[in-house]
Formats: C-alpha cells, structure tokens, sequence
C-alpha cells in the first residue's frame, strides 16, 4: 500500500548542538534538533535530507538523540524523528582535474554507522571535517564508487547555477566529463529552473530530478520540495523511487518559478542590473553573470525527450508573499498546524477565517503559481510584484 510523502532533501545545519560553526552562512538556530523539530512540527515535512551530518559533532549529537530515544533507527534506513525521517547526508566540493571549475554534490546514506564511516574516510581528504561543504582532495569518480560502497545516494547538486555547480561551472558541455553516468542516483535542479526548461538536453533523460530548498534558516526549508510515493517513509524506499522501482516515485516537483531565482536571468556582477549588455548601462561594470536560462539554452541538443516526467508545481514559499510575515505565519501554523496543510489541503475560505481576504487570496495564488512576478539575477532573488 503506498501513501505520499513530502521529502525536502537539501537542507544545512549551521551550528552543532556546542555552538560550533558547520554551515558558516547558516542560521545560529539552524541545529539539527531544531531542524527535525521544525520539519515535523511547522513545515509538515515527512522526509528530510540534512547534509551536514558528516560533521564529527553533528555525528555525536545524532548518537545522543539514539540513545534518548529521540531518534529511532529504521529497518529500512533513516532515522526517525517524532512524525519526520531523517536521511544523513553530506555536500561536498569537487574541483579535480576534470573539472572546469568547483561543483557541488550530495551523497546520502542510510545510517548512522555508514555516515560516521564515510565521515573518517572523508577526513583523509579535505582541510577541516567539522564544516560544511568541503573541497575533497580526490576525483569525482573515486568519491561516487566511495558513497556507492556504502550503500549511499549520489546526487549532483543544484546543477545549473553560475557558481559550483556542474553545468554552470564544472563542465563545459557533459556530466560526463567529471562522473560515472551510471553511478548518479538523482539530479538536483536547482532554484533558478524548472522541469520544462531543462527538457532538451538528451543525457538528462535517464534521471529522476529533485528539487530542495538549500536552506541556511529555520524559515527558507521546504521552500522547494516534492511529493514521493512510497510504501513507507525509509532510505530503502527514498532510492526506490529515485529510480523507479516497484511503483514508488516522485509524484510531483513543488518549486518556486524560476523567475523568483536569484541567478534566473543574466545580470551585472556589480550591481545586480538585468541585462546581457557589457559595459553595464546601470554601473559601468563590464562582468555579468550568465542566467541559468541561458546557459540552459547552450545545453539543449535536441527537441524530443523520452521521459514522461512528474508535474512541476510553481510555488510562492509563504515568506515571499507580501504581507505575509512571521506573525502570519505563526497564526497560520496555530489554526492549521504546518505549511503543507497550509499549502495543500486548506481552502481559500478557511484561509479567510484566520487572515484578512487579501492575505488569503494572494496566498491562494501563490500555491497556485498565479502570482505576477519579476525576474532574479546576479545573486538577487525575483520579486512578487506588488499589486
């Protein structure tokens, strides 16, 4: 029998349960327990990806909430937290020499033992393994066979940004220049495309695609997201559907549109102005930084597709919606309990009960994808347009 569950699958921690720093840019809040308190208690979440698990404090704290009960490990993989599962992953920067340029990727295992295990293997080969997101001194490849010896999940990760990521920086035209084709699980999308966008490029085809938050705050997880079919809530399960196996899969991508995404559109690398015209009209700067749009458009290499893929759902996460600020998501959390209730199974009426009509009709569009919206770029996130 198979249920749907709403899985976000990139999210970092930004101190340990000490106060140290794993993700620098992230939340001081941004702590794992906080992390699985907030996905099952506010965002609704029943699968979450945390990936920084690899960090030997992060790592003890994980054995502290086993030993407490807090975290129960699964027989098919992950950890359970109260109503959430807790996938342990790690992103990690590769610059070899096949590479262009640094990407990022994530891998994902099934538990406690095998991320403590990658984590003393990784040690050997990046600078300090208490941060986030570090440079591993050894070659794509050896990194997939390494995570695919431990039963893990390979992921490339948000793969069209200008910066670190594998088609905006670390590969010129092919994944097959840097990985193993036969040896990535999913590929992440990232938050300047979309599904349609990224249809004609051939060797994408074989691949289930993934869209996550890349939250650095409490407040930014589930900002993108998907709907899974599975017969239960477990890693085993999770990489089932990642290759379509036995009826499980993703049922649908929820993400914001593209236009909302800070690298969407090409811009000055000054001063964030929209144009593809050096010197910039606004600054005189004569840099940009190529849109993932366009650089899409290099990619394509054909105008048919094999796959029939899952609906991509455009969504205004609730905190870009104006009017809609922490007050009003808290009173929304009260009346309704989490934000996947808010977005999915509450009506427009019942939203007229709890907020004033304009706050309930704009959040309506928003989960809708009927939002008038100006494009990001250059680092700065797209706007909902104001009425």
């Amino acid at each position: 029998m198979f249920t749907d569950y709403y899985a976000d699958l990139h999210i970092h921690i930004g101190r340990t349960w000490k106060g140290k720093p794993v993700k620098i840019t992230g939340s001081k809040t941004l702590t794992l327990e906080n992390i699985l308190d907030a996905a099952t208690s506010k965002k609704g979440l029943d699968i979450v990806g945390v990936i920084d698990c690899h960090s030997p404090e992060v790592l003890d704290e994980m054995a502290f909430l086993i030993e407490e009960n807090k975290l129960v490990e699964l027989a098919g993989g992950g950890l359970r937290y109260q109503k959430t599962t807790l996938i342990p992953g790690v992103e990690i920067e590769v610059n070899d020499s096949n590479c262009l340029g640094p990407l990022h990727v994530l891998a994902f295992f099934r538990s406690w033992q095998a991320m403590r295990e990658f984590s003393k293997w990784m040690q050997n080969y990046v600078t300090n393994i208490n941060l986030s997101t570090q440079r591993i001194a050894c070659d794509a490849i050896t990194l997939q066979h390494k995570v695919h010896a431990l039963s893990g999940l390979f992921i490339p990760a948000h793969v069209f940004t200008p910066f670190k990521s594998a088609y905006g920086k670390g590969v010129k035209k092919s994944l097959a220049e840097v990985f193993d084709m036969d040896q990535i699980d999913a590929i992440e999308l990232g938050l300047s495309s979309d599904t349609d966008m990224v249809k004609g490029i051939s060797e994408l085809d074989k691949y289930t695609f993934v869209t996550n938050s890349d939250a650095h705050s409490l407040g930014k997880m589930a900002r993108e997201y998907q709907k899974i079919r599975l017969q239960e809530a477990t890693f085993d399960e999770l990489q089932k559907a990642l290759h379509e196996i036995d009826g499980r899969k993703i049922i649908a991508n929820y993400g914001l549109n593209p236009l909302l995404g800070k690298y969407h559109e090409t811009a000055c690398a000054d001063c964030g102005h929209r144009t593809t015209e050096t010197p910039c009209s606004n600054c005189g700067g004569k840099h940009l930084v190529k849109g993932v749009a366009v650089r899409i458009e290099e990619l394509k290499d054909t105008n048919e597709t094999s796959r029939i893929r899952p609906p991509y759902i455009h969504q205004v996460p609730l905190d870009f919606i104006p009017g809609v600020g922490p007050k009003t998501i808290q009173k929304l959390l009260s009346n309704f309990g989490t934000e996947m209730a808010v977005l999915h199974v509450i009506t427009e009426s019942e939203l007229k009960e709890v907020v004033p009509t304009k706050i309930a009709a704009l959040i309506d569009q928003g989960r809708n994808g009927k939002l008038a919206l100006s494009g990001g770029g250059g680092g700065t996130y797209g706007k909902v347009k104001a009425e």
